[in-house]
């Protein structure tokens, strides 16, 4: 099924293998990562997520072949959404915020798809929306969580500039900001106060937004641990250039903590 372009959601194509099977969604955005999204979709099976969730795969227009009916289907993956629009993750969250909310989803896990989080601790985030928390940050500096083979300069980044400046924002202590594996309730993603699928919204910026707006309008937010491991050899997974993306990013930052991306 082919999905038209509208405002604030991308242009997408949809191939469902399963109906609408559990309350909550895991959504995986990727794009062409190979091997690691395999790995990390059988560890899901191995750890029986999809008996919390359904897993969907949100695919940013990959090349290499891991986006393969069959072999997604046998790793348990409930449907595949792929981007045919601009945009880089931003407009695949959007895509995959949309089609969650319209298929009738409580709420939404985020994960990324390169096999470095774990995702066996999907259960965690259910539970703390089940106990009425609209925003749940996965953190890897709680007490519980790990940080594993962390690059030096992320570290440093992390803690001493991004966590920070996001904390500002929300007027709430978060540790680990630039995680991406986290919980969205439905009521939240539905406010007319946060309206995330809006074009603005094209690469890291949701992102930065989301993380601050629930507590901005009221709600509740919390962290959580959970593990997130960097590979022993090879190079770093990430679409987030040293000098460009990093620069990016920080602007996002500041934007973000003078209300750039709050609705009009």
């Amino acid at each position: 099924m082919i999905f038209q372009r509208k405002p604030g959601v991308p242009a997408f194509s949809c191939e469902e293998y399963a109906g609408k099977q559990k309350d909550y969604v895991v959504l995986i955005p990727i794009i062409n990562e190979g091997q690691r999204i395999h790995r990390e979709l059988y560890r899901a099976k191995k750890s029986h997520v999809s008996d919390y969730a359904d897993i969907v795969v949100c695919d940013g227009g990959s090349t290499d072949g891991s986006t393969e009916a069959r072999r997604l289907k046998s790793l348990g993956v409930n449907t595949l959404l792929t981007k045919q629009d601009t945009g880089k993750q931003g407009a695949q969250l959007r895509m995959g915020f949309w089609w969650a909310l319209r298929r009738g989803y409580k709420g939404v896990i985020t994960v990324d798809g390169n096999n470095k989080d774990s995702i066996e601790d999907v259960p965690r985030f259910i539970g703390k929306l089940e106990e009425g928390y609209d925003l749940v940050q996965g953190s890897r500096f709680v007490k519980g969580g790990r940080a594993i083979r962390t690059p030096f300069i992320r570290l440093v980044s992390v803690r001493l500039i991004h966590a920070p400046l996001i904390s500002l924002t929300a007027g709430q202590w978060f540790t680990d900001t630039t995680n991406a594996y986290r919980a969205y309730s439905a009521d939240y993603l539905r406010d007319p106060r946060v309206q995330p699928l809006r074009d603005v919204f094209q690469t890291y910026e949701l992102l930065a937004y989301l993380s601050v707006r629930a507590t901005q309008t009221g709600r509740r937010a919390c962290e959580i641990p959970v593990t997130r491991a960097y590979p022993k050899q090879g190079r770093t997974p990430t679409k987030i250039s040293f000098f460009k993306g990093n620069s990016e990013l920080l602007k996002i930052l500041f934007l973000n903590l003078f209300g750039a991306y709050r609705p009009r």
